[in-house]
C-alpha cells in the first residue's frame, strides 16, 4: 500500500517524512526501517497488515502500571524498526523480515472485540516498533474506538510531529522508550537522536496517559547524573508520569554483562526525588 508522509523528488526519488531520518530513497531501495520501499517513485509500506506476533498480555507487561491495572489487552506486532539499538531485545522481528500472517484493520478490530469476553480492554501495538506500522495503525485505531475499546502504543517515540499529531486523537495510552538522556548514546547505540523522542513525550503527555521506560545498560546510561537530568525533565512535564527503570540483559550485538540490581535501585532512588511513580523491571 502507498505510504503516508513522503514527498516525490526528481528521477523517481522519494523522501520519507514519517520519522526524523527523512530517508532519501532511490527506486528499489528501502529506508532505515527496512519496511518503507520506493517502488518506481511510489513509497510503499512492505509490512502493511503483516503480523508477526499476537497475544493477550497483562497490561503491566507493556509496561503500563497505572492504566487499567489488572486488565488484559490484545497485543499485535509486525516487523521493522526505525532505530537499530545494539542491545535490541526483539531483534528477530525488529531488525529482520520475520515470518508473518496477513491481517486487515477490520479483522484486527473484530479479534479485539471477540476477546472482550476474556477481559480484553483494547489493542496494543507493540513487540516491534509500531511507528513503522503507521498506516495500519491509523486505519485500525478508529475501529477500536468505535468498539469502545482502547488503543495503546509501545514505542521508541521516534516519529515526526505531523504524523504524531495524526495518531494522538486515537491513542489512549503510550509507553515510550527514553533510552538515555544523552544525545551521544542515541547516535552511537541506537542510530537516532534524542530531541524527537523528547518532543513525542511532551506532546503525548499533554493529551494522553504516558509511561516511560529506560533500559539501563552498564557503563552506557547508568550514571546518577543522567538519571537526575532525565527525571527532572519528566517531572517538569508532569510529576505523575510513571518511569520504568529496567534491567538490560545481553542481546543482539551487545555482550556487556547484565545490569546490577543495586544500580537499578540507586537510579530509582534518584528518580523518586522528582517523580511520584518509579518502578524497577526485568529483575
Amino acid at each position: 500500500m502507498e505510504a503516508l508522509y513522503y514527498t516525490k523528488q526528481d528521477n523517481d526519488t522519494v523522501m520519507c517524512q514519517l520519522c526524523p531520518h527523512h530517508c532519501h530513497l532511490l527506486p528499489g531501495v528501502s529506508g532505515a526501517c527496512r519496511c518503507r520501499y520506493n517502488d518506481h517513485g511510489l513509497l510503499t509500506t512492505l509490512n502493511y497488515g503483516q503480523c508477526t506476533s499476537a497475544a493477550m498480555d497483562p497490561i503491566e507487561k507493556k509496561p503500563l502500571r497505572r492504566f487499567h491495572p489488572g486488565s488484559l489487552i490484545l497485543s499485535l506486532g509486525s516487523w521493522g524498526c526505525n532505530l537499530a539499538c545494539s542491545f535490541c531485545q526483539n531483534w528477530e522481528i525488529s531488525q529482520c523480515h520475520s515470518s508473518c500472517h496477513t491481517i486487515t484493520p477490520q479483522e484486527a478490530a473484530a479479534l479485539a472485540i471477540q476477546e472482550k469476553e476474556h477481559g480484553n480492554i483494547g489493542l496494543a501495538y507493540t513487540y516491534n516498533e509500531p511507528v513503522v506500522w503507521y498506516e495500519f495503525i491509523r486505519q485500525t485505531a478508529p475501529l477500536i474506538h468505535e468498539a469502545d475499546l482502547v488503543n495503546v502504543m509501545v514505542t521508541n517515540g521516534y516519529i515526526e510531529e505531523k504524523p504524531l499529531q495524526g495518531l494522538l486523537p486515537f491513542i489512549d495510552a503510550w509507553n515510550i522508550d527514553l533510552k538515555s538522556f544523552q544525545e551521544d548514546y542515541y547516535r552511537s547505540i541506537c542510530h537516532g537522536s534524542l530531541s524527537p523522542v523528547m518532543r513525542t513525550i511532551s506532546l503525548a503527555a499533554a493529551v494522553s496517559h504516558v509511561e516511560i521506560t529506560t533500559l539501563i545498560v552498564p557503563g552506557k546510561n547508568d550514571s546518577i547524573d543522567d538519571m537526575d537530568r532525565e527525571a527532572a525533565w519528566l517531572a517538569s512535564l508532569r510529576p505523575d508520569i510513571p518511569l520504568h527503570i529496567t534491567r538490560y540483559f545481553p542481546r543482539y550485538h551487545m555482550t556487556t554483562a547484565a545490569t546490577s540490581v543495586n544500580t537499578l535501585y540507586a537510579l530509582a532512588d534518584k528518580a523518586k526525588q522528582y517523580l511520584r511513580y518509579v518502578y524497577i523491571g526485568n529483575i
